[in-house]
C-alpha cells in the first residue's frame, strides 16, 4: 500500500500534464458552438493514452447521435478473473460566460492549490484519474479491464445508451465504475447510490395574436408573459417545496446528511437567502422532486417596448427521485402546467427529454472491495450519497447487465463547480481516487 501510494504521488506531475493537454481541447459536443474536430481530437487523445497503459483493441465507435465512443480492453488476467468496465466521458459543457471565468476556460491553471479549467473535474479529471491508477499499478493487475469513454454525455442525446443496447457482449462486465460523480467534500470518500431522474419540457403561454400597446389595451387584455409567470409560480409553495399535483414531495433521505452550513457555502448563497423546503438539505436534494426554470424567452429589459406580450415560453427541468417513475412525473408536470393556465390563455407543453432515476445495489463483493480501498486511500470510512444529477446510462447498464455491480464515484466534489464558470478540481482528489481505484482493482474478487 505504501509503495502504491508513493507511485501515485510520483505520477501527479504526469497527471497535471495529461489534464493540461486534455483541458486545452474544447471538446463541446455541439457543432453549433464548437467544431466537431475538437471532440475527435479528444477521442484520439484518449486512445493514445490508454494504449500507453496496456489497452488493446482501442477504436472509435460512432454512436447513433454521431459522437465517437472510445472502446478498449486489457484482458490479461484470464477467464476466471472478474472483469471491470471503466467509464468516463471526454466531452464537456460549454464555458458559458467567458467574462465570469477568473482563468482561461480551456487552459489548466493552478490557483490556491486547485486546477481550474472546463472539464478539469467533469469529466476529464476522471479520465486522468483512471490513467494515474493504471500507471501506478503497472503490470500488477489481477482483473480484466474494459474501457468506454463517450463523447456526448453532456448533450444527453443518448448515443452511448443506444450503443450499449446494440453491443451488450462488448461491454459486459462484473463491475462497472461510472466515474462521473464525486465525494461529499474534499477528502471525504463516497459512492453515489442513487440518482434523480429528469424531465425537461418547454411550456408556452399564448394570449394574443400579436403585441398590443400597453396604454391602449393594458388592464383588459391578457398578457402572455404575465400568464406564464403565474403558471410557473404554482410549481413551488411559499416554503420552496416543489408542489406539482400528483407528485409526492415529502420523501426522506436515509443516507449521509448534507450539513446545512456546508451546503450554504458550497452553493454560495447570498446573505439572507434561505434554504428551500421543509425537509433536510439531503431530503431536498436526493429524495424529493425539484423543478428549475432553466430559461425564459421574452423581451430583454434593454430594448423592451410599452407593449403587452402576446406569448412567452420557458424551459423547465424536473428532477425525479428514486421511487418515482419519470414518465408519470412528466405526465403530472404537463397536466399541472395546463391546469394552471389563467384567464383562458392557451398553454402548450412540449416534452424535450426524459430519464429514469437510478438506485444502485450495494453489499456485493465490488462494493466491499471499494469500501476497503477507500478507507486505505482516504484514511476514513466511505459514505454513501445521492446525486441530484441524472445519468441515464446507469439505468441502461443496470437493465443490460442485471448481475453487474454498478459503482458511481469520481473527483467532482461540490467546490468543483461543474457546469458553471470557474470549474476546478482538487489534485488531491485525483491522487486519492486513483489510489482507491488501484487498490480496488487489486482487491476485487468475485
Amino acid at each position: 500500500m505504501t509503495d502504491l501510494a508513493e507511485r501515485v504521488q510520483g505520477l501527479m506531475n504526469q497527471a497535471h500534464a495529461d489534464l493540461s493537454e486534455l483541458v486545452a481541447i474544447p471538446s463541446v459536443a455541439d457543432p453549433r458552438q464548437y467544431p466537431p474536430e475538437e471532440c475527435l481530437k479528444a477521442a484520439n487523445w484518449v486512445v493514445d493514452r490508454f494504449a500507453q497503459v496496456g489497452f488493446t483493441g482501442l477504436a472509435l465507435h460512432e454512436t447513433s447521435d454521431g459522437s465517437q465512443a472510445v472502446y478498449g480492453e486489457r484482458l490479461t488476467a484470464g477467464p476466471d478473473a472478474p472483469t471491470v468496465l471503466l467509464y468516463a466521458h471526454y466531452d464537456v459543457q460549454p464555458p458559458l460566460d467567458d467574462k465570469a471565468w477568473h482563468t482561461p476556460p480551456f487552459q489548466l491553471t493552478e490557483v490556491n492549490g486547485r486546477w481550474y479549467g472546463r472539464g478539469a473535474a467533469d469529466c476529464k479529471g476522471n479520465i486522468v484519474m483512471h490513467l494515474t491508477a493504471l500507471r501506478a499499478l503497472g503490470g500488477d493487475l489481477p482483473v480484466n479491464l474494459k474501457l468506454i469513454v463517450e463523447g456526448s454525455e453532456e448533450q444527453g442525446t443518448g448515443g452511448l445508451e443506444d450503443f450499449v443496447e446494440r453491443n451488450p457482449d462488448l461491454l459486459k462486465a462484473d463491475a462497472i465504475l461510472i466515474c462521473d460523480t464525486g465525494n461529499a467534500a474534499v477528502g471525504v470518500p463516497a459512492a453515489t447510490v442513487t440518482l434523480r431522474g429528469m424531465v425537461n419540457v418547454v411550456v408556452t403561454a399564448e394570449a394574443l395574436g400579436g403585441e398590443l400597446h400597453s396604454g391602449m389595451f393594458g388592464g383588459a387584455a391578457p398578457d402572455g408573459l404575465a400568464a406564464l409567470i403565474q403558471v410557473l409560480s404554482t410549481l413551488r409553495d411559499a416554503a420552496g417545496n416543489t408542489t406539482i399535483t400528483g407528485l409526492e414531495h415529502d420523501q426522506t433521505w436515509h443516507g449521509a446528511p448534507y450539513p446545512p452550513d456546508q451546503f450554504r457555502s458550497d452553493a454560495s448563497l447570498v446573505d439572507g437567502a434561505k434554504l428551500l423546503g421543509d425537509g433536510t438539505v439531503s431530503d431536498m436534494l436526493w429524495a424529493r422532486p425539484a423543478v428549475t426554470v432553466l430559461g425564459i424567452d421574452c423581451p430583454p429589459v434593454v430594448g423592451s417596448a410599452a407593449a403587452i406580450q402576446p406569448r412567452a415560453r420557458a424551459r423547465l427541468n424536473l428532477r425525479v427521485p428514486p421511487g418515482t417513475d419519470a414518465v408519470k412525473a412528466q405526465d403530472a408536470l404537463i397536466a399541472h402546467l395546463q391546469a394552471a393556465a389563467p384567464w383562458g390563455v392557451r398553454v402548450t407543453v412540449e416534452p424535450e427529454a426524459i430519464g429514469q432515476p437510478f438506485q444502485a445495489r450495494t453489499g456485493g463483493p465490488a462494493y466491499r472491495a471499494l469500501s476497503a480501498a477507500m478507507l486505505e486511500a482516504f484514511g476514513r470510512e466511505m459514505t454513501t450519497l445521492g446525486q441530484g444529477g441524472s445519468i441515464p446510462l446507469a439505468n441502461v447498464f443496470a437493465a443490460t447487465y442485471p448481475d453487474a455491480e454498478i459503482i458511481l464515484m469520481g473527483v467532482e466534489e461540490p467546490q468543483a463547480l461543474i457546469h458553471a464558470p470557474n470549474e476546478s478540481v482538487d489534485p488531491g482528489e485525483i491522487a486519492r481516487l486513483a489510489l482507491a481505484e488501484a487498490r480496488f482493482l487489486q482487491r476485487y474478487r468475485l
